[in-house]
């Protein structure tokens, strides 16, 4: 099995649950020399874009905003080193980019390969989906099963897990050294 990364945090939450602000806020709190901000998400429709704008306008000014719908492995890469902090939002876009272009199980094992040797401080923005009832159609079936077990096989890696509802998070996995 593989450890854990000191620094790795994989954050949780539904729809509009303020993970996002709580990841921003986590990485603005570390003392880093810069803070990557890693989007997934693509303008495919007028209402995303109008979402990944509202993002944009809302970033804090240290942020260089990276964009990777695919390649997420390889943009983690590009900014490893100590000192950076990077952060990911979000996994479930990625994940949808990825089955659509027929690239999952690729994109995600080099993800669960690279994270391991990362020096950077690395926070995961994700949806937990699988707290609902089981969809009815196969694509949606087979993307729950597949956040489920990425999400799964993330906090393994990740030194700290949180779970966000209503803008309050949860540790799910503590560092060892916090109480």
């Amino acid at each position: 099995m593989i450890e854990a990364m000191p620094g790795h945090h994989l954050i949780l939450g539904g729809a509009r649950s303020g993970k996002s602000a709580f990841a921003e806020r986590e990485a603005l709190a570390t003392e880093a020399s810069r803070w990557i901000y890693i989007a997934t998400g693509q303008a495919h429709d007028a209402e995303m874009a109008e979402r990944i704008a509202h993002h944009r306008a809302h970033r804090d000014a240290r942020w260089q905003t990276v964009e990777a719908p695919l390649g997420l492995a390889d943009a983690i890469a590009a900014y490893d080193a100590v000192g950076t902090v990077v952060l990911v939002d979000c996994l479930t876009l990625w994940l949808s980019n990825a089955l659509a272009a027929d690239a999952w199980p690729g994109e995600r094992d080099a993800l669960l390969r690279a994270l391991p040797d990362c020096t950077a401080r690395v926070l995961l923005v994700s949806n937990e989906v699988g707290s609902g009832i089981v969809p009815l159609g196969e694509l949606s079936r087979a993307f729950v099963d597949e956040a489920g077990r990425l999400h799964q096989a993330l906090a393994g890696l990740c030194s700290r897990v949180s779970l966000v509802v209503a803008g309050l998070p949860l540790d799910l996995k503590p560092l060892s050294s916090r109480p």
